[in-house]
């Protein structure tokens, strides 16, 4: 039980007080004195106001929060993505960029290096794609950026196999066009 003319607490003053954090941190620098390490002190700047970095649009500054869009962007470009990134884009957009007509009957099959190639579902759209090319490779530079695709390989209709079995008779087979 305290005297009677004590307060209730064992320090008087809060300077008193013991402070586990001030301590750690008193042994941690003490630690680092006695292995070599010099203390640098934080410098402190005359003014009360923050130095402002000058500001250039569209380029990331500091800790500010950006949109998703632009972190990605930012993290392609950076690591040289920009033509692997477009190459899966010219497949997965292909109905964007070549209208829902076109893409009905014709679909892109492979992408190597800047040559699309798309496959037709009847001859007739493989010659109208072959007719098309210059301004679909106009689209996709437009949309891509330049350089990505410059060569589309339009490839007809598959005709069916007859071989069956075991054991076939060698020929041309059934006579028909397909497509």
């Amino acid at each position: 039980m305290p005297p009677s003319g004590a307060s209730g607490s064992r320090f008087e003053d809060a300077d008193d007080r013991p402070d586990a954090a001030r301590e750690q941190l008193n042994r941690m620098r003490q630690a680092a004195q006695a292995r070599g390490n010099q203390r640098t002190p934080a410098t402190r700047r005359k003014t009360g106001r923050r130095q402002q970095m000058p500001f250039v649009p569209g380029e990331y500054v500091g800790r500010d929060p950006q949109g998703l869009g632009k972190v990605f962007t930012r993290f392609v470009s950076e690591r040289g993505w920009n033509s692997p990134v477009a190459v899966g884009s010219v497949i997965s957009r292909w109905e964007e960029l070549v209208g829902s007509e076109v893409s009905a009957h014709c679909t892109p099959e492979s992408f190597s290096d800047t040559t699309v190639q798309v496959r037709c579902d009847s001859t007739a759209w493989a010659t109208q794609l072959r007719l098309l090319r210059d301004t679909l490779i106009a689209r996709f530079d437009a949309e891509l950026g330049p350089g990505v695709v410059t060569k589309i390989d339009v490839i007809g209709p598959a005709a069916p196999n007859w071989r069956k079995g075991l054991r076939s008779v060698k020929g041309r087979g059934p006579r028909d066009t397909y497509g």
